[in-house]
């Protein structure tokens, strides 16, 4: 299957030389020492909303060649955890091959392939030119998912890192998400930091616990704790916070804001 975008001149400039000088002001060149990490989590709204914490986030680490992708699937198309397996994604900046090798790795029975989930969700394609810009050998697995219960995020965690342990060549997890939608500022941050705490404790079955009880309107939960559960099960000790926002820095309302926030788990 080849996709072609669905959200290029609304989240993003189309046009590959202005998709180009947006990201040249959006990812920092500073010059400092990047990392390598085991997991990302970003945001996946318009540009000029969240972008600057997408590009701060990913400019902080090495990105490898192979990255694997998990949004929440906003549409309700497809299975409940859908992978493409094979193909590739037109982008703006040129095409980004699926990791056939790698997703066959991934197969299980919690994890299905599909193509439909895929065919008009944002929240991955919006990641792709920004791991475009920093790798340009970039090949990836695009996974996205509904709400599902923990005991299946835990299954489908611990299935993809049993195929990176296989792979044997770096690879990167990237959660995409949003955090609380369309509340007030202090309200938003409050509800935020509860769930990002959980993130930065390494704590999937809290943070899950958290934003389904609290009815925190994170709309990556899912995939956010499944990311979690991998990196824990390949080592991860450590997560940082490199940047929160919301919407109102941009528009200036901040009575319906939508939460922004880019961490780093190593």
């Amino acid at each position: 299957m080849r996709r072609a975008p669905v959200v290029a001149n609304q989240f993003y400039p189309g046009d590959p030389r202005s998709l180009k000088e947006t990201l040249a002001d959006l990812i920092p060149r500073n010059g400092k020492q990047k990392k390598d990490a085991l997991a990302v989590i970003s945001p996946h709204a318009g540009y000029i909303y969240s972008g600057a914490v997408a590009g701060e986030t990913f400019a902080s680490v090495n990105i490898p060649e192979d990255v694997i992708i998990l949004g929440p699937n906003h549409h309700g198309y497809g299975a409940a955890i859908a992978m493409m397996h094979e193909g590739e994604w037109e982008m703006p900046l040129g095409r980004v091959p699926i990791n056939t090798a790698l997703a066959e790795l991934i197969m299980d029975p919690a994890i299905e392939h599909d193509d439909i989930a895929h065919r008009f969700e944002h929240s991955l394609e919006v990641q792709l030119p920004f791991l475009q810009t920093l790798q340009k050998n970039l090949s990836i697995v695009p996974l996205v998912v509904s709400h599902v219960p923990f005991p299946l995020c835990a299954a489908a965690g611990k299935t993809i890192a049993r195929a990176i342990r296989k792979y044997a060549k770096p690879v990167l997890l990237v959660a995409s998400t949003d955090m609380t939608h369309y509340e007030s500022r202090q309200t938003a941050s409050r509800k935020d930091q509860l769930a990002l705490e959980h993130i930065k404790n390494l704590d999937p079955q809290g943070l899950y616990d958290t934003v389904t009880g609290q009815k925190i309107s994170m709309c990556g939960i899912m995939p956010t704790t499944i990311v979690l559960i991998a990196a824990l099960e390949l080592g991860a000790s450590h997560a940082q916070l490199i940047r929160y926002t919301d919407s109102g820095e941009a528009s200036g309302d901040i009575d319906r804001v939508v939460g922004y926030a880019g961490l780093v788990i190593t």
